[in-house]
């Protein structure tokens, strides 16, 4: 590989203004009124329809299409809203072919599932659309709640907390609220600005207050939370990055997949971002599907994703899988990361050693392989960036029961950074709301 090749590997503007327009429209065009009528006369309406048992936050799904197939979309959105207030993003995001879709009735019979994240997708765009509010204030109780994270998790917890009558102030360590709605998911799903739309349509109900750019142990401590406010909720995800552990991870062209996405998502030229020729990501989870996709849609010319174990053990879902494969990201397994190789001190290429299941063990088998490249994403989970406080951890994560209580009277904690998740914003929002009960009825003795 030649110095002027590597010169000429990471770079801005490799497509035109149409094709980046192209690339990153919506992946699933949103229903028209016929469509969802047409989808919604699919269902059975099973009772107890195992759609609904297979939802994180249970949202009563043959009702809600019952509605839309009657022409009450409104009514529809206030039922998936009942039990999931992100419903709209969740809609886009959740992996529904692994969730609510797999278990319908019609995926058993015919192999095509009702399309329910459409369908909730297009109720709650029609109320979102419309500004139309469900749901009240109680009268005020007089008690305030410190939310820490603006995420999916921290936003469903305000919400409820706030219906209770109580007021929130929710702590976020980004310039944005939303999380990862708004950081860390793929363009391509949540395009037109859908992240901030959902967070005012969320906090429309009143009594709750956002402060940006707060860092809990760097701007405030969780002593001086529990000193100031009644109750407090931990929602802050998961900020740190594992390393990769390989030697060379520190040159230049090796970047984290989670700040590749965030820079993206802010981004209001992606033509100025600049991507390499060829890439390699490491990992294999949601994040590095997304990062490898919009790798190709930025213009990389060979994008590659290696995961230390097989298929079947990636986090990823198969329709994840097959987008990256549609969208020309080869998936090599049973690859993991030994040193990076460098030239001129920037990225040159990656050594991975071939692995194995030994006796239930993951082992190297010694045999290594070289990638040539000039750009590394690290997408290999995340970590705790704040340990709490005191608050008792278990494998990195705090500790909660099953209401979300941590180890410290009068703090709750749900979403990524607590125990008992999967890391799925569907699941943050169940773990926010639920939390935010078990808070009203603490604060209520």
């Amino acid at each position: 590989m030649g110095e002027g090749m590597l010169k000429d590997g990471i770079a801005s503007g490799r497509l035109s203004a149409d094709d980046y327009a192209r690339n990153f429209s919506d992946l699933h065009p949103a229903l028209d009124r016929h469509e969802a009528h047409v989808e919604a006369d699919r269902c059975y309406f099973c009772f107890d329809a195992p759609c609904q048992t297979a939802c994180p936050t249970s949202i009563d799904i043959p009702l809600f299409i019952r509605e839309i197939s009657t022409g009450n979309p409104l009514g529809a959105a206030e039922t998936i809203f009942e039990q999931n207030i992100l419903g709209g993003m969740c809609a886009r995001v959740c992996p529904t072919e692994q969730l609510c879709e797999e278990s319908c009735v019609r995926m058993e019979a015919e192999g095509k599932p009702v399309k329910i994240g459409q369908l909730q997708r297009y109720a709650t765009d029609v109320a979102m659309r419309e500004g139309r509010q469900f749901f009240t204030r109680a009268p005020s109780t007089g008690k305030r709640i410190a939310v820490v994270g603006a995420g999916p998790a921290g936003l469903s917890a305000a919400h409820r907390l706030s219906m209770h009558g109580h007021d929130v102030v929710i702590f976020d360590a980004r310039p944005k609220p939303g999380g990862l709605n708004e950081y860390g998911i793929a363009s391509y799903k949540t395009p037109g600005g859908f992240a901030q739309a959902e967070v005012e349509y969320v906090t429309a109900i009143g009594g709750i207050s956002i402060v940006n750019e707060k860092i809990l142990g760097r701007d405030f401590s969780l002593t001086e939370l529990r000193e100031q406010y009644d109750a407090v909720f931990l929602g802050m995800g998961l900020g740190g990055v594992n390393a990769l552990r390989a030697e060379g991870e520190t040159t230049e062209g090796v970047i984290n997949a989670v700040d590749f996405i965030a820079q993206l998502r802010q981004s209001p030229d992606l033509s100025t971002l600049p991507i390499g020729r060829r890439v390699v990501v490491i990992g294999g989870g949601m994040t590095a599907i997304d990062a490898a996709v919009q790798a190709r849609l930025l213009g990389a010319e060979q994008v590659t994703m290696v995961y230390r174990r097989g298929k079947e053990a990636m986090s990823a879902s198969e329709f994840e899988q097959d987008l990256a494969a549609s969208k020309g990201v080869t998936i090599r397994h049973w690859l993991a990361p030994k040193r990076v190789v460098a030239q001129f001190g920037k990225v040159a290429g990656i050594e991975l050693e071939y692995t194995a299941m030994v006796d239930g063990k993951l082992v190297g088998t010694g045999e290594t392989v070289v990638i040539e490249c000039d750009q590394v994403m690290k997408a290999i989970g995340q970590t705790l960036a704040s340990d709490g406080e005191g608050v008792m951890l278990a494998g990195g994560k705090i500790e909660v029961d099953g209401e979300g209580r941590t180890s410290i009277e009068g703090v709750w904690a749900g979403g990524d950074c607590a125990t008992g998740g999967d890391d799925l914003t569907v699941t943050a929002v169940a773990e926010g709301r639920d939390a935010a009960e078990s808070i009203n009825r603490w604060l209520l003795g």
